[in-house]
């Protein structure tokens, strides 16, 4: 499509820098358009510099073409377009905003100190004037752990957002960087929070503990970060522990997690003795003095217990950059000795291209060395421009497209989270491309509906800065937009859709009910907003007992969810087990005689059937048959004894539940001229029904999971262990280098806390999944169980 005889991406370009603005941009591309006829509606000129000025006849807007260049080999050939082309083409204003942006979020595994470390974070870059710890001893409680329920547990539940500016020194000048930054939480019962959260970001900080090293969810989040491809930065928390020992978890990160790393801190003391750190790169000592450790004091003089050390880091540092970089290898090669600015240029190649991560020391608790994290940071983490995002294009068969951190082009953004707040559903968006404008109309690409954005605000944690608009490559929150989360939204000229996150299948479920029913309809309300806002939590009604099941990620995910009910919409719940849909069969041959006989005045009920009930070859399916000869019974009754089959087939007499694998003949029978009806020979055809079945050796089947456990070789043992307990039958078993995979069937029944039993039994690395496989006669003491207890319950309705 062509607006103004341009193509409409070039359309868009030219028409949005102000009045009067000049660019002298010489690239390649804006040479191509200020000759292309396309600009023939545009007039041309050249001041003495030879710089070009584009002027939109009668509107007299000026842009460079550059921009239009960019987006239209961004669609027609991604693959080509380099993201240094990207940045060359950047507004000098634009790349000089976006060069000290950086979306990063903190991530690791539960209780190594990433809500500490944010809150230091915040307090040192004065979004805070005081620091609170975790638990909330003080009552007050950690910035980022607004909920009441994080507080009390002293556990991050929702990953929470906020932005900082920190002023750092460069060449003797200070520069401002503005950092956005999400707490995740911990726990692998809440990992879709830690998902989403790392879609939308360009780099993180994976904390670990001095003490444990690589844990089992540290593994979860590296295998998180490689999924999204995730530059990080490791900080090794908690020096002052007894027991500490960096180096033991700079090898972990080297060979648990597979990804080069090298310290570029060596730590001065250790335990109750850890003082501070010595830079490798500039062999400065660097410590925190004041109060909450906000002075950060540099010394040339490196302690001297420690200058060996500190020398044998550093050739270790620049011998492991040899390996992942070019440059670096070639200096290593040449046996030259490389300067500080070459080692950190090595450092954030390196480690933006996923081959390499710098590792630093502190302790967030102490307020030690925690500047020093927000300077690597800045110098090491990836800006909006350097990152490649795609999308698909839905007008091209869903062609993959690059996106474009140019402020000027079409808008495109991710609603990554929502929340419900007092004002309505906020929806945390991260732009990727163009601008986001208060009132501003922008399209659903799911949907295709155009909303308007009444209201946008930046978070900080569970207050909100109202702002008029956002640019690329920010993350902010907006009101009154009715989405779901993974929802792309653009400004309608283009026709993208980008992927969502991935998203876990629930691992354990219960029943629900709330315990009054005038509490149904917040109940109700609890349900809708929780499976909105969390992809994991899912609702459904069990057709068979119309009981409420509530699945997620763990019991600890569902407990929380049971709790937010009681304190936020004041519903009490009872849980419990889901009933297992068991089902019942026959295992003989039984003929049947039986006839239906009531008077009451006026006409009565006669019906006779003959026949005889028998099992199946397979437990798939029910069938009646009819075999009478002469008409001794007439088709329509025939039919009304059919139904009557069917109907019992519903609700089995041995506990109430489906009869699977029965067959009905009837063969003879009798009716009377007046008193036969079709509801008697139903009637009939149910008594015999039931009379038959019970004297046929009923059986109770109950239904078997095709399930499929993976976890590392050592649990091996511990695994199947837990299955023979349940009596499970392993079919299969494939062992790789490091992890194995196990096929078995195990009764839905047994597998009842299997989750919980799993993490106990592999350090929280196992993983399982299942399916419905196929009916199995239930064990013999199970079925006297079942059977006594509705036989219990029918006599309790009955008095």
């Amino acid at each position: 499509m062509r607006v103004n005889g341009l193509p409409r991406a070039h359309s868009y370009a030219l028409a949005s820098l102000r009045n009067g603005v000049r660019l002298g941009c010489k690239s390649p591309f804006v040479a191509r358009y200020a000759s292309s006829t396309a600009l023939q509606p545009i007039c041309r000129s050249r001041n003495g510099d030879g710089q070009l000025t584009l002027v939109r006849v009668g509107q007299r807007r000026w842009q460079s073409g550059a921009a239009a260049a960019v987006l239209e080999q961004a669609t027609v050939d991604p693959n080509a377009l380099a993201q240094e082309t990207i940045i060359e083409n950047l507004d000098p204003v634009e790349r000089g905003r976006l060069a000290r942006v950086r979306n990063i979020g903190i991530a690791a595994h539960i209780d190594s100190g990433k809500t500490t470390a944010t809150e230091r974070v915040l307090f040192y870059t004065g979004r805070i004037n005081s620091i609170h710890e975790v638990r909330g001893k003080d009552a007050v409680g950690a910035k980022m752990d607004s909920m009441d329920l994080e507080r009390e547990k002293g556990i991050t539940i929702q990953s929470a957002a906020t932005f900082c500016d920190w002023i750092k020194k460069e060449d003797g000048k200070d520069e401002q960087y503005h950092i956005n930054l999400i707490d995740t939480p911990g726990h692998i019962d809440f990992t879709i929070e830690v998902e989403r959260a790392l879609r939308v970001l360009d780099g993180a900080v994976m904390i670990l503990c001095a003490v444990s090293g690589v844990q089992s969810q540290t593994i979860t989040v590296d295998r998180q970060m490689r999924r999204y491809n995730i530059p990080r930065i490791s900080f090794v928390n908690k020096m002052d522990r007894m027991g500490a020992n960096p180096w033991k978890a700079v090898e972990q990160i080297n060979h648990k997690l597979r990804i080069p790393a090298a310290a570029i801190q060596v730590p001065i003391g250790r335990e109750d003795g850890f003082l501070g750190v010595v830079d490798l790169i500039r062999m400065k000592a660097i410590y925190n003095e004041g109060p909450k450790g906000e002075i950060i004091v540099e010394k040339d003089e490196i302690p001297a217990d420690l200058v060996d050390l500190a020398n044998e880091k550093r050739a270790k540092l620049i011998e492991t950059l040899a390996d992942v970089d070019d440059e670096m290898a070639e200096i290593f090669l040449d046996e030259r000795q490389p300067t500080n600015d070459q080692i950190k240029a090595a450092i954030r190649r390196a480690t933006i291209s996923l081959k390499f991560t710098p590792v630093i020391m502190g302790s967030a608790l102490a307020d030690k060395s925690v500047q020093p994290m927000l300077d690597a940071v800045c110098d090491y983490l990836p800006n909006p421009s350097e990152v490649e995002n795609l999308a698909l294009d839905k007008r091209r068969k869903e062609a993959p497209v690059k996106l474009v951190s140019y402020n000027s082009l079409p808008f495109v953004g991710l609603a990554f989270k929502l929340e419900e707040s007092n004002f309505g559903q906020l929806t945390y968006v991260r732009v990727y491309q163009g601008t986001l404008r208060k009132g501003m109309n922008v399209f659903n690409a799911r949907t295709d509906k155009k909303v308007k954005i009444p209201k946008i605000v930046r978070m900080h944690s569970d207050e909100m800065e109202e702002v008029q608009e956002i640019g690329a490559g920010e993350i902010c929150a907006v009101f009154g937009v009715d989405c779901a989360s993974g929802d792309t939204f653009t400004d309608g000229t283009l026709g993208y859709t980008m992927t969502s996150m991935f998203v876990p299948e629930p691992v354990i479920s219960l029943s629900i009910h709330p315990k009054n029913t005038k509490d149904t309809p917040n109940f109700s309300k609890a349900m809708s907003r929780f499976q909105r806002e969390d992809p994991t939590f899912r609702v459904h009604v069990d057709p068979e007992s119309q009981e409420t099941i509530i699945s997620g990620m763990g019991e600890l995910h569902l407990d929380i969810y049971v709790e937010r009910m009681r304190r936020e919409y004041k519903v009490e719940c009872e849980t419990g087990q889901p009933q297992v849909a068991y089902r019942e069969t026959i295992t003989e041959h039984v003929k049947f005689d039986h006839t239906l006989k009531k008077q009451t005045g006026g006409a009565g009920d006669f019906a006779r059937v003959v026949g005889f009930m028998e099992p199946n070859e397979t437990l798939t399916e029910n069938k009646f048959e009819q075999q009478i000869s002469g008409g001794t019974i007439s088709e329509k009754f025939l039919f009304a004894c059919e139904k009557g089959f069917m109907a019992s087939c519903q609700k089995g007499p041995l506990l109430g539940h489906k009869v699977l694998g029965t067959s009905m003949v009837v063969n003879d029978g009798a009716t009377h001229m007046t008193d036969s009806s079709e509801m008697a020979f139903k009637n009939a055809t149910q008594q015999a029904f039931r009379k038959a079945f019970m004297a046929a050796k009923p059986q109770v089947l109950e239904p078997l999971m095709k399930t499929t456990i993976t976890a590392p070789n050592e649990f091996q043992g511990n695994i199947v262990g837990l299955l023979n307990k349940r009596n499970a039958v392993i079919h299969d078993t494939e062992i790789g280098p490091e992890d194995f995979t196990l096929y078995a069937d195990c009764s839905l029944n047994s597998m009842f806390g299997f989750s919980t039993q799993l993490r106990a039994a592999t350090q929280g690395k196992g993983e399982f999944s299942m399916e419905f496989s196929h009916y199995n006669p239930a064990p013999p003491q199970l079925q006297r169980e079942l059977v006594a207890k509705y036989e219990k319950a029918q006599k309790e309705r009955n008095k």
